[in-house]
């Protein structure tokens, strides 16, 4: 049996060496290329909630610093592909210099558009207390869209509104609070009852 030459072994040697060489430098272009297709390509819009939070209690302040509104919920739930929120039992409470609180409740909401729109669903219900200067006002209905900065209400399902002892049930409102507007679409019924005098 012959013994190998060196020279043989060196070039066995550098061989192997080339051949990892080339093997890794392809497994780099590789890892490369592919990281910068992932770059390039579209993200896919996230669907699923990036964060939850349980009995929370959100406040939004106006320009003075003072309540504008708070929610309240069971849990409430962030969805980054459109930055909303999902409320499960949501309550809000309006705030206002002239008027009574306002107290809002559905089985849940959705807040979007920075904040700016509250959507609620199923079982929605308003209620403003009586004060010195107006009756006691209900809201029922099974959807409605607040725009707390703008103080309006918008639905365009069957409502069914209480002032006092009045009725008023219709489809389709609209009422702005800072201007006193409101509107009924269609299918208008009501019960008038006078306010008491004392």
């Amino acid at each position: 049996m012959k013994a190998a030459r060196p020279t043989n072994t060196v070039k066995l040697v550098i061989l192997i060496v080339l051949a990892a060489s080339l093997a890794l430098g392809s497994l780099w272009l590789v890892e490369v290329m592919r990281r910068q297709t992932e770059d390039t390509l579209p993200q896919a819009a996230r669907t699923d909630p990036d964060f939850y939070v349980e009995k929370f209690n959100f406040v939004r302040m106006d320009k003075n610093g003072s309540a504008r509104y708070n929610v309240t919920g069971t849990q409430m739930q962030h969805y980054p592909g459109d930055n909303s929120y999902l409320i499960q039992n949501p309550v809000m409470h309006s705030y206002g210099a002239d008027r009574p609180p306002m107290v809002s409740q559905s089985k849940r909401a959705t807040i979007q558009n920075n904040n700016t729109e509250v959507h609620m669903y199923d079982d929605v219900h308003i209620d403003r207390p009586a004060s010195a200067t107006s009756q006691r006002f209900q809201l029922k209905t099974s959807y409605l869209l607040l725009l707390p900065d703008e103080d309006i209400m918008k639905t365009p399902k069957p409502v069914e509104l209480q002032l006092g002892g009045s009725v008023l049930n219709g489809v389709g409102m609209v009422a702005n609070n800072a201007t006193g507007e409101f509107k009924l679409s269609g299918d208008v019924r009501g019960t008038y009852q006078p306010a008491s005098r004392n």
